[in-house]
């Protein structure tokens, strides 16, 4: 096929602190995208605000090959942004989104083609195990998937991963969801089109460690939750309501004991337990409140999602990243 009608596949890539494995994911990278003929590939590389030198190997690969470009920030943002960024500098007909780290395999590229070619919008990876991570974290995984489906109106699938090839309608349709606190998992799910999921085993790195810490990931869990859902709040005032009843009825049976049996020497271990309860009760109550007054307070400052320090990508082709 003549290279001025291919479609164009580009591929972001998110990086911090990747200094170690950026060469071995290029070139395995390549050793796929070279056998790809009816479309061109693009790679864009997003430099998180890295402290180590991926920075100074994104400039060397562009500088060396012609579809590599990068777009680098001013500080560490977090990988939404980093995601965020590349998609607003995408021109491609075809977005992919994947790590650096190897653990979203690029043999999957092709796989993922065909399902577009079947007339998908998206065509997304899903882990069906966890493989060589702490039991402790896979199972909170598993239950964030869980939770987040019962509380949220977003079908997450089990095993969802970012790891995905969209169409540009749905690459369009994300970025107009420019809201600070970003949930991508979410947001892909929530813009809806047509999607297939490609099943894969864990991949571990083969070099350097994970970016995520478990307060990181708790975080990011608590943010998938409350973006996309008022249930916690509706929980909360469930929970207020029955325990108001059940706290009626005491009141009821206290008052008739008393005109029947009289003052009776109250226990000093009940009053304990009912108002370390009811303590408990309203901070967890103040804390759920404190989590979308934060998600207002970060959206109406309108602060950028990112702010950018140096790209070899026109700036002219990228939409506002307010």
């Amino acid at each position: 096929m003549d290279k001025l009608t291919r479609k164009v596949i580009d591929i972001i890539v998110p990086c911090y602190n990747e200094e170690d494995v950026l060469d071995m994911f290029y070139t395995e990278l390549t050793k796929v995208t070279d056998t790809i003929t009816d479309y061109e590939c693009r790679c864009i590389f997003v430099d998180d605000g890295s402290r180590d030198r991926t920075l100074e190997i994104l400039r060397r690969l562009a500088k060396d090959h012609n579809n590599v470009k990068y777009i680098s920030f001013s500080r560490n943002f977090g990988k939404e942004a980093g995601m965020y960024a590349g998609l607003q500098h995408s021109t491609g007909d075809y977005v992919i989104i994947m790590d650096a780290d190897l653990q979203h395999p690029p043999t999957m590229i092709p796989d993922m083609i065909a399902g577009i070619n079947e007339g998908y919008d998206c065509c997304a990876a899903q882990r069906t195990s966890r493989k060589g991570e702490a039991p402790i974290r896979s199972f909170f995984s598993r239950m964030f998937y869980r939770l987040n489906r019962k509380m949220t109106n977003i079908d997450l699938v089990q095993g969802a991963v970012d790891f995905r090839i969209m169409s540009r309608q749905m690459v369009d349709a994300v970025l107009a969801l420019s809201e600070r606190q970003r949930f991508s998992k979410g947001i892909f799910s929530w813009v809806g089109f047509k999607t297939k999921w490609l099943p894969y085993e864990n991949v571990e790195r083969p070099l350097g460690q994970t970016k995520w810490s478990f307060t990181g990931l708790l975080k990011y869990a608590v943010d998938g939750i409350t973006c996309f859902s008022i249930t916690p709040l509706r929980l909360v005032t469930g929970l207020g309501f029955f325990i108001s009843f059940f706290a009626f009825i005491y009141i009821i049976f206290t008052l008739v004991q008393t005109f029947i049996f009289g003052i009776d020497t109250p226990g000093y271990v009940t009053t304990l337990c009912a108002i370390l309860f009811l303590g408990g009760i309203v901070e967890i109550s103040i804390g759920i409140l404190g989590e979308y007054i934060a998600h207002i307070y970060m959206e109406v400052k309108g602060r950028p999602i990112y702010v950018l320090k140096d790209t070899n990508l026109p700036l002219g082709g990228a939409k506002n990243n307010e």
